[in-house]
């Protein structure tokens, strides 16, 4: 998988293969019983959560999200499997917030902004503002691709670990 020069922060891959979503599912249980203790993995329904634990784990260890699906538009049985390389849910759940609240400060200072021109007042704090609000958005921009730099490896590792339980 080519992440390096990607611009999404959260990478995904599609794959169909020929069997049946309880075989494939079979598989992912199969495994889970004798996996190695440096990841875990949890199965519902046919939504399964793989990532790193125990020491190899770190804030930045990405989280491997696959969801299995019945392949349509094809006579023969088949899987459709959807993959999400992400964070884990409470670090993106953080960042999205943080990304709101920026965006809300943005937005209201635009409106002082436009509030102040038309009653010909100053707007320079305004201006200002709204251009810190720009660069701790592009500040967020480069913490997350250096924190999915980071997990970079793990993601091979996870992704390894996925081909190996499908083939």
């Amino acid at each position: 998988m080519e992440a390096q020069n990607d611009i999404r922060l959260r990478l995904r891959f599609y794959k169909n293969v020929s069997e049946s979503k309880e075989s494939v599912r079979a598989k992912f249980e199969a495994y889970k019983q004798v996996m190695s203790p440096d990841f875990l993995m949890k199965i519902r329904g046919n939504h399964i959560q793989f990532t790193v634990s125990g020491e190899k784990h770190h804030y930045w260890s990405p989280h491997l999200t696959i969801e299995l699906e019945d392949l349509e538009g094809s006579n023969e049985q088949g899987t459709h499997i959807r993959g999400l390389f992400g964070p884990a849910q409470t670090l993106w759940t953080f960042f999205i917030f943080l990304h709101f609240i920026l965006a809300g400060i943005f937005l209201t200072f635009s409106m002082f902004a436009f509030t102040n021109f038309t009653l010909k007042k100053p707007v320079t704090t305004d201006l200002i503002v709204m251009g810190l609000m720009l660069a701790c958005w592009v500040l967020l921009y480069f913490i997350g691709r250096q924190t999915r730099e980071n997990g970079y490896g793990q993601m091979e590792e996870l992704e390894a670990e996925f081909n190996k339980i499908i083939n």
